[in-house]
């Protein structure tokens, strides 16, 4: 779409880390266009800030404390589908950004490359565009458009969002009552999920699913 003449658009910033906000934001109010209106570090904040100042563009951590991220990705593409989300992740893009995308983000980049990526990238998607690499576009379309048979599925896929964060920080060292208090869960629903897991990648002991769950965090962060 064509810009109009003399458009401001504001910008929220979502994430829970507060000198990585700040930069971010001395960084986009440079540009003569844009501003950042807000900086949320919850998903309560953030629906708050929604409503009070009305983005034109909402930028945002998946790895919330107290929430999983592309939940609320998809709660803000049901309440407001004409505002666009930008998701950011200091996890490799093989993890989370089809995930992202399938949620309803409208692009997605990996906070190491944010401060070269995300002006671009926040142009990209208040143009009504996709910001994502050819390789996560092509791997979307192609499971949009596919049967999507549950066999065809690698034991990743299959996991629900909150599952994927609940092994995510187990890979991170977290132990059930830590990831409990971070994502504002019971210790028994955390323990559910972990069963869950072991399941779905046919492990029999929790020890082995530490084991598997550290080995692929340490992996994805290279």
């Amino acid at each position: 779409m064509n810009k109009p003449l003399n458009k401001t658009y504001n910008i929220l910033i979502v994430d829970d880390h507060p000198i990585f906000c700040l930069g971010m934001a001395q960084l986009i109010n440079k540009e003569p266009d844009l501003v950042v209106c807000g900086s949320e570090s919850t998903a309560e904040k953030a629906r708050s800030a929604i409503k009070k100042h009305k983005p034109d563009l909402v930028i945002m951590d998946i790895s919330l404390k107290e929430s999983n991220g592309l939940d609320l990705v998809e709660e803000i593409k049901q309440g407001y589908p004409d505002l666009p989300v930008l998701v950011l992740s200091m996890y490799d893009e093989s993890l989370y950004a089809e995930r992202a995308l399938i949620s309803g983000a409208r692009g997605y980049i990996m906070k190491q490359k944010a401060i070269v990526q995300v002006v671009e990238a926040l142009r990209q998607v208040l143009s009504g565009n996709v910001y994502a690499s050819q390789k996560i576009k092509d791997k979307v379309f192609n499971r949009m458009v596919s049967s999507g048979k549950p066999d065809e599925k690698s034991s990743l896929d299959k996991l629900t969002n909150r599952e994927l964060e609940v092994f995510r920080l187990i890979g991170d060292g977290l132990e059930s009552k830590e990831i409990a208090e971070r994502l504002s869960l019971s210790i028994k629903t955390v323990g559910t999920h972990r069963e869950n897991i072991k399941e779905k990648f046919n492990l029999k002991h929790y020890t082995e699913l530490v084991k598997f769950a550290v080995h692929w965090s340490q992996k994805i962060k290279k």
